[in-house]
């Protein structure tokens, strides 16, 4: 089948789901490989077919949205990010909760995959800021549409491309390594919640002082339901609370309630 069969095809069938093709055309062959193998298990031999099934059999349409979850993930993704929260950012929540006599500062990791962004948080935090605020503890919610990818969160165990990225130090901080794998230790995954959670149907019910929300929601949803969730996420936060972005993404409007980093464009605190 042609290129342009499947561009027509997911151009078609993602609006449906509420997406948008923008987001995929750097990732559309890993979700047309999981069409094509869908599409041999229902022995169709075209995307037309796939197409007429789809509009035959309602319950076809979870299993696409589930071919359209794409899970990259490393420790200190977007460096520039992590480098801005430990020279600024982090310790402005610290001081900020230890002010009003607070015991936590709470993260939201939305769309966590296998967690790497939850743990690089929580060795960030343990490793360079706990001992300035010993009376604060990092409390950190990971969540994800995807069981597998959860389960290998709770275990804590990497291999060295996951953590390529990571400077160092904090990788000897916060790992034991055995060959080629690398396992957190136990306090480090301390603190840290996984849940199995579908942000377009339901988000946690308590507020965040961080919010990460990269790659996810600003990248493969459309416009619409990008607008609905993102006056939630701003509900969700705390006030002068952060919410961060993905590289290459923005915020469908701009908002009156959040202002942007002046050191990392990614970030966004909320007045």
């Amino acid at each position: 089948m042609s290129r342009s069969s499947y561009v027509d095809f997911l151009t078609w069938a993602l609006p449906k789901l509420s997406m948008r093709y923008k987001g995929f055309r750097k990732v559309k062959r890993q979700v047309c490989r999981r069409i094509d193998q869908r599409m041999k298990t229902l022995d169709l031999s075209s995307l037309n077919e796939y197409k007429q099934h789809l509009i035959a059999n309602q319950d076809e349409w979870p299993i696409l949205d589930q071919f359209c979850r794409i899970h990259i993930s490393r420790f200190f993704r977007d460096g520039h990010v992590f480098t801005t929260l430990m020279s600024s950012s982090l310790t402005e929540l610290g001081e900020r909760v230890k002010k009003n006599k607070g015991k936590t500062l709470s993260v939201w990791s939305l769309g966590c995959a296998s967690g790497e962004e939850a743990y690089t948080f929580k060795i960030i935090w343990d490793a360079l800021l706990q001992e300035q605020f010993p009376t604060v503890s990092l409390n950190i919610l990971g969540t994800d549409i995807d069981e597998h990818m959860l389960a290998r969160a709770r275990s804590g165990k990497y291999q060295k491309s996951s953590v390529k990225e990571l400077p160092h130090h904090l990788i000897e901080y916060g790992f034991e390594i055995f060959a080629e794998n690398y396992v957190l230790k136990d306090d480090v995954k301390a603190n840290i919640q996984f849940l199995l959670q579908d942000v377009r149907k339901k988000m946690p019910q308590n507020s965040f002082h961080i919010i990460a929300c990269r790659n996810l929601i600003f990248t493969y949803y459309d416009l619409s339901l990008q607008r609905k969730l993102a006056q939630r996420l701003i509900q969700k936060l705390t006030s002068r609370g952060i919410l961060i972005l993905g590289n290459h993404e923005s915020l469908p409007d701009d908002s009156p309630e959040l202002i942007q980093d002046k050191q990392c464009k990614l970030i966004y605190h909320k007045v």
